[in-house]
C-alpha cells in the first residue's frame, strides 16, 4: 500500500512531550478515509492506476456525467478524485476503504500542501532584497528592486528575474518528515515539525520515496538509555 495517499485537514500545532524532557513541535491531520472507486488495466491505457476518491459532496453540487460515473460504479459521490501508480492491482478492490493503517510500520512520511498566500508583495519581502539607500538622494523609492535590464543589447528583461509579484499560494512538497504518532481511532495523525498551509487546508499525505536510515526520537531516547545501562570499557 505504499504507493497510495492519503488527504487530511490540517488542525493546527500543539505539543509533545517526552520523558527525558524533550519538546518537539507538532502538526495534527485530521485524515480521510480512500476510497477506490476504479482500477485501471495495462490492457486498456498503457499503465496500471487505481483512482481514489476523497471527501464528501452533495449530488447537487457535482455535474450529471459525474452522477453517471459514481452511480456507474456503486458508489457515493466523492469530493476529489486522485490516480496513483501501482505495480500490482490485485491488492485493490473496487469499494475498498484505506484510512491510517497504511502507516501503521512507516516512520517517515511525504507531505504536499499548498502554502499561505500573501498576496501582492515587493521584492524586499519576496526575495529577500536589501532595497537601496535611506537617505542621499533616493526619492520615494527605498524598497524598490533596482534595475532589471541592459541596455539595447539585449534589450529584453530575463524570464526568471526576481520582483514583485504574487508570493505565496504555491504546491509545496516536504520529505522525510517524521511521524510521532498516529490516533487510528480518531483518525488524527500527528507529524513532526510544521507543515505549509494555512488551518484547515488539505494536505496529501504519501509514504516517504527516499530510504531514510535516520533514527526516530523514540529510537533516540531508547538507544540513549542503553547507552546509560552499558558500562564503559576502561582503557588500560
Amino acid at each position: 500500500m505504499s504507493e497510495i495517499a492519503l488527504i487530511g485537514k490540517k488542525i493546527g500545532m500543539t505539543r509533545e512531550f517526552y520523558k527525558t524532557g524533550q519538546l518537539i513541535p507538532v502538526t495534527v491531520l485530521k485524515m480521510e478515509k480512500a476510497r477506490v472507486i476504479q482500477i485501471i488495466e495495462e490492457e486498456k491505457r498503457g499503465y496500471k492506476a487505481v483512482q481514489l476518491g476523497y471527501g464528501k459532496i452533495k449530488n447537487s453540487k457535482i455535474t450529471k456525467s459525474m452522477k453517471g460515473f459514481f452511480a456507474k460504479r456503486n458508489t457515493e459521490a466523492k469530493k476529489k478524485l486522485k490516480e496513483f501508480r501501482v505495480l500490482n492491482t490485485e491488492n485493490y478492490k473496487e469499494g475498498n476503504e484505506f484510512g491510517l493503517e497504511i502507516f501503521k510500520d512507516v516512520k517517515f512520511v511525504d507531505t504536499k500542501s499548498k502554502t499561505i498566500g500573501k498576496g501582492f508583495a515587493g521584492a524586499m519581502k519576496r526575495h529577500n532584497f536589501g532595497g537601496l539607500r535611506a537617505s542621499h538622494g533616493v526619492s520615494i523609492s527605498h524598497r524598490s528592486h533596482g534595475s532589471t535590464g541592459q541596455r539595447q543589447d539585449p534589450g529584453k528583461v530575463f524570464k526568471g528575474k526576481k520582483m514583485a509579484g504574487h508570493m505565496g499560494d504555491k504546491l509545496r512538497t516536504m520529505q522525510n518528515i517524521e511521524i510521532i504518532k498516529a490516533d487510528i481511532d480518531n483518525a488524527l495523525l500527528y507529524l513532526k515539525g510544521s507543515i505549509p498551509g494555512s488551518k484547515n487546508s488539505e494536505v496529501l499525505v504519501k509514504r516517504s520515496v527516499k530510504n531514510i536510515k535516520k533514527l526516530t526520537i523514540l529510537e533516540k531516547i531508547a538507544s540513549a538509555e542503553q547507552a546509560k545501562k552499558t558500562p564503559d570499557k576502561k582503557k588500560k
